[in-house]
């Protein structure tokens, strides 16, 4: 045993397509979100999949109904390995609607949540207080991401708006714009009742966009995260991926799975082994 206790996997065999980077990683962001892992599901979590998780939401308004110091704390195990945390959009969007922006600021950064998501998913925000809110998260020290498109049932993608979209949240300091997939990824956005991907919407937005690397795609379902990846590309930004799913998807980007085998073949010479690869 002594002689091959040095042996780990081949890097080929770790990641075929050759692609995959460490953290902090530009290319192929995976947001993973949470609805209410406990500390030792999250260190679990952490311990198996941390390295390939990017981001970390707490979904929807669920950060009011910890105890504080709980949560607190998971924020901090998050943290500590490079991980991007905030609270789901929705949540700021109630602050708005109660009038309560500054104490959910307040209360945010008491958390120690490094990122905020400024979306208007449910309720009308206009351009201004949009721009306001990217704006007073940046000056506080917040990675910004932000969202476009409506949770109801049915909604679809306005090109055109997108496309604004995109670039004023871009230019004021976001980092990422997600589309809106809800956890369901049915009936919204670019799925439609089924879940199947709508190509022409996304082919639209991708010929407009400034880049397609300023794009977060919410894909719960395998089946989207393998189209998706397929047709747009092993580096995409992903979202919405429920905890259970991340070593499955992080598999697809690299090519070990049958979806995406595609994604290791490679046309230069092979690789001699010399049987002490290190990692």
């Amino acid at each position: 045993m002594e002689a091959t206790s040095h042996l780990k996997w081949h890097p080929l065999l770790r990641d075929p397509s050759s692609r995959r980077t460490d953290k902090p990683r530009m290319l192929g962001k995976t947001m993973v979100i949470d609805k209410g892992l406990g500390l030792h599901a999250l260190d679990d979590f952490l311990q198996t999949a941390g390295a390939y998780v990017d981001m970390l939401k707490m979904g929807f308004g669920t950060s009011s109904l910890y105890k504080t110091e709980l949560l607190k704390q998971k924020i901090e195990m998050a943290k500590a390995q490079q991980i991007l945390v905030y609270p789901g959009g929705t949540f700021l969007e109630v602050a708005i609607q109660q009038g309560k922006v500054d104490a959910f600021f307040d209360m945010v950064s008491y958390l120690g949540f490094n990122g905020l998501e400024i979306s208007d998913g449910t309720i009308q925000l206009d351009r201004s207080l949009r721009s306001e809110l990217i704006l007073q998260a940046k000056e506080q020290g917040y990675s910004v991401i932000t969202e476009y498109g409506k949770k109801c049932w049915g909604s679809s993608i306005e090109i055109d708006d997108l496309i604004e979209t995109v670039i004023i949240d871009a230019e004021l300091g976001a980092s990422l714009i997600t589309i809106e997939g809800r956890e369901s990824g049915k009936g919204v956005g670019i799925f439609d009742e089924n879940g199947a991907c709508k190509d022409n919407e996304i082919e639209q937005v991708l010929q407009q966009v400034p880049s397609k690397h300023l794009l977060l795609w919410e894909a719960p379902q395998k089946d989207q995260q393998v189209h998706l990846l397929n047709m747009l590309g092993p580096d995409i930004h992903l979202g919405n991926i429920a905890p259970q799913d991340l070593i499955s998807l992080e598999a697809l980007r690299r090519g070990l799975r049958s979806d995406t085998l595609h994604f290791g073949t490679r046309t230069d010479a092979a690789v001699k082994y010399d049987g002490n690869w290190e990692i």
